[in-house]
């Protein structure tokens, strides 16, 4: 066949011919690869803590207008953004991404807000053309002042566009969402914290550069799952922590009561992170059908979307619910672990970190951009303040300017002319030629005075804060505080060093009926003391929790606990875990959650015996009333001590021990009154009670409490503002002894207790009773306290993280 004219002679293409040894092409193909793979898609950043994908996405929103106070618009808009100008990959990878960012069950504190089926932790999502979704606010925060020069940008894949580097990242995004991705010869895997106990634990390391890892965990006790359920065994949590590798077990939060009427039933209510319910029905089927587990007649999953997880497991007649309890923990995916591998990108490399590598990180990052947006503001203030000052010298003398303009050629020369004559610079002579008639007005020459003092003002806070490390240190601390304001909110996940197994998972007749304590904790776990040693004057905040409320009974006996309704709960005290004996400070770390407890919806306040002995309870209301009743056993589950106003509750009961005991007030606008128990007559069940303190108009009771020897007795006063949201303010706390308070008449008002200062609206939490106080955070970790002030209306003192409950030493709870 001939070769036609167009072809080239065949030794033109010998020539481009590139002879490559294949091991060697296949080595540099491959590392091409990987490093695209750990760079480019799989590892997160330390300091924003996101992908290369989510950022883009982020970023490519913002740019959008897709923010929280706007409409949602259909996903396949930013993702064909995402991927037309950022994101040089398939569309349903940028949608996977977007998707995780939405759902509540995937992170801590998700960055966008999605409309529509957004799917489960069983089923996939609905087509991007189906949902819509917008930026949240915490997506706001992540991309807060990126105009400001505070980030570097990179071109994109075909160098048409700029893309940041890293986001300025207002929250600690790895720590407090996690991360996880699979890289070619390393992979990452982040567990979800607390967004107030990440922040605190930076807000502590900012004052304290040298503090260990211990000192942190005072901080972030362990993960804070989104899903909930509790942590058994902390060893792995802390070596994690110091290396950046170890591992946790993970249990779902789950308890035994009545589904019929004749038949027990396991109601399961958090799963492990990254479980989902069909995956535990599935696992329950095979092991019942395989024969492996008996004792199941059905099982239901009745979750929806108002009233979250509710997978119901009945047990058949016969059969113990918490034996069963235990063996599907062993066998099915209700426990399961959690392995920490943390690795991130630090300065382009792939790091594995410990917790106080990836918060030094991330506090470094959050330094540098915040001075990088102070240069930029002061250089936008600076050149503001140029203009004004040209402004200021042509309005002094306009009659001159005006004249002059007028004797001009052209715009040229006036401008030279202006720039001669005033001593002008070229920027402001053409600010001034551009001026309108309406602005030479006295009205504006006052306006520009005004705006040039603030600019001066504001130029001079800049510069304080560039000038000072430590001033630029508290800028980003108290920044961080606010995020956690904003955001923050009460820890879900239960932390337990041991299993917390109920000796009824054997049988209640194995167990004797020995004297006991059963213990309350600030946390809201239940649990039972092996043995009746008495509690002690000992500092329970040796490893974790205080003890809030005690009482003496038997480990077969029954208890009651107080609800903030005015009911009294009856509850078994063979059902609360035993803990070792008391010979060391007391510790609920394997206690029992009490949303685990059927019928405990509500706030909890104490334990008390039931019978007739004793002087009984005193309870105070949240409208000054005050009441002294003595539970009486009876025949019901339930049942109420006390008549209550309507939008009236609880919010103290103490159980006492003689009748002449000091009870005490503490009102939300800093009062206190305390007057003896002997002057309360003791009343029935259906009493409402008596005035116990009158409250001026607008205030409220925060606390209600009994001392029995006043020279001994502390009082806790923490004051904040109230639009806060409950758990996420520090506030400024005052200790100060009892006996600096003079005792008054029942029904009269209080003294002053604390001087509330600027942005103090009132009291957040109060405490009083006997001995030495202790105070934890919501985590359990314990937080120091200000020393004893013997002023009655002294103000406070910041305290280093918010408190969740104040609490006397655990020998000052025993009745």
């Amino acid at each position: 066949m001939a070769r036609s004219s167009k072809q080239a002679p065949e030794e033109d293409f010998e020539e481009h011919i590139v002879d490559t040894d294949v091991s060697d092409e296949m080595r540099s193909s491959f590392l091409e690869y990987a490093y695209s793979v750990i760079y480019a898609r799989a590892l997160p950043d330390a300091r924003d803590g996101l992908k290369p994908v989510q950022r883009r996405i982020l970023y490519t929103m913002d740019d959008m207008g897709l923010r929280s106070d706007r409409g949602h618009a259909k996903s396949a808009r930013p993702v064909g953004e995402v991927m037309g100008r950022l994101h040089p990959h398939g569309d349903s990878a940028i949608y996977d991404a977007l998707v995780r960012l939405v759902q509540p069950w995937s992170l801590r504190l998700p960055l966008l807000d999605g409309h529509g089926n957004f799917g489960s932790q069983d089923d996939p999502p609905a087509a991007m053309r189906y949902t819509e979704v917008r930026m949240d606010q915490a997506a706001e925060a992540m991309t807060a002042s990126i105009n400001e020069d505070t980030v570097d940008f990179k071109p994109n894949y075909d160098g048409r566009e700029t893309e940041p580097v890293v986001l300025p990242a207002a929250l600690p995004n790895l720590l407090v969402n996690g991360a996880s991705g699979i890289a070619v010869g390393m992979a990452t895997n982040i567990a979800p914290h607390n967004l107030i106990e990440v922040v605190q634990a930076l807000r502590h390391l900012i004052k304290h550069p040298s503090a260990d890892l211990d000192d942190l965990m005072r901080f972030i006790p362990g993960p804070d799952l989104p899903t909930g359920g509790k942590i058994v065994g902390l060893e792995g949590i802390r070596d994690a922590y110091a290396t950046g590798n170890g591992s946790f077990r993970m249990r779902a939060s789950a308890r035994v009561e009545s589904v019929t009427a004749r038949r027990k039933g396991i109601v399961v209510t958090e799963l492990p992170y990254n479980v989902g319910p069909e995956k535990v029905i599935e696992a329950i089927k095979k092991l019942v059908q395989a024969k492996k587990l008996q004792g199941i007649s059905d099982i239901k999953n009745l979750s929806d979307r108002h009233k979250g997880l509710n997978l119901v497991i009945e047990i058949k007649n016969g059969f113990i619910p918490e034996t069963i309890l235990e063996q599907l923990y062993k066998s099915t995916p209700m426990e399961s672990s959690f392995g920490i591998n943390a690795v991130a990108l630090v300065d382009g490399q792939p790091r594995t970190l410990g917790l106080k590598d990836m918060l030094e990180v991330y506090l470094g990052h959050r330094i540098d951009v915040v001075r990088r947006r102070t240069q930029f503001r002061r250089g936008k203030a600076a050149d503001r303040l140029h203009l004004l000052d040209g402004l200021m010298l042509a309005l002094v003398d306009i009659d001159e300017v005006i004249q002059l303009v007028r004797a001009s050629e052209n715009r040229s020369e006036a401008k030279e002319r202006l720039m001669t004559v005033f001593d002008l610079s070229d920027i402001q002579a053409t600010y001034i030629l551009d001026l309108t008639l309406g602005r030479l007005t006295k009205y504006d020459r006052i306006e520009v005075e005004r705006e040039i003092a603030e600019l001066r003002k504001l130029i001079d806070d800049l510069d304080a804060i560039l000038a000072d490390e430590q001033v630029l240190r508290r800028v980003v601390g108290d920044e961080l505080n606010d995020i956690a304001q904003k955001f923050g909110t009460p820890r879900r996940t239960v932390l337990l060093e041991s299993s917390g197994q109920t000796a009824t998972a054997a049988s209640p007749l194995e167990v004797a009926d020995d004297p006991c304590w059963a213990l309350l904790s600030a946390t809201e776990l239940l649990a039972r003391t092996s043995d009746d040693s008495p509690l002690g004057d000992v500092d329970r905040r040796v490893k974790h929790d205080t003890i809030v409320s005690a009482v003496r009974t038997t480990a077969r006996g029954e208890i009651g606990v107080v609800m903030a309704d005015g009911r009294i709960q009856r509850i078994s005290v063979l059902e609360l875990p035993a803990l070792p004996p008391t010979a060391q400070s007391p510790n609920l770390q394997g206690g029992m959650p009490l949303r685990e407890i059927p019928g405990l919806e509500g706030t909890v306040l104490a334990l008390t015996g039931l019978g007739d002995s004793g002087p009984g309870l005193a309870l105070g209301t949240r409208s000054g009333v005050v009441k002294r009743v003595k539970p009486e056993q009876l025949s019901r589950d339930s049942w109420d001590i006390i008549s209550l106003d309507e939008g009236d509750v609880v919010v103290g009961a103490v159980e006492l021990a003689t009748g002449d005991e000091q009870l005490a007030f503490v009102t939300s606008d800093a009062q206190l009154l305390h007057f003896s128990a002997s002057l309360v007559r003791p009343q029935g069940r259906a009493g409402g009670g008596v005035a116990g303190i009158k409250l001026t108009p607008g205030a409220r009771v925060v606390s209600f409490g009994a001392v029995r020897d006043i020279e001994s007795a502390s009082v806790v006063t923490i004051a904040g503002s109230g639009d806060a949201l409950p758990g996420t303010q520090n506030g400024a706390v005052k200790v100060s002894p009892m006996a600096i308070y003079p005792a008054k008449g029942r029904a009269t008002g209080g003294v002053r207790c604390q001087r509330l200062l600027k942005g103090e609206d009132g009291l957040l939490l109060a405490w009083v009773g006997d001995g030495a106080p202790m105070a934890c955070a919501t985590s359990g970790s314990p937080v120091d306290l200000p020393e004893r002030t013997d002023r009655r209306d002294g103000s406070g003192v910041p305290a280093a993280q918010p408190i969740l409950a104040v609490s006397g030493p655990a020998g000052s709870l025993a009745i």
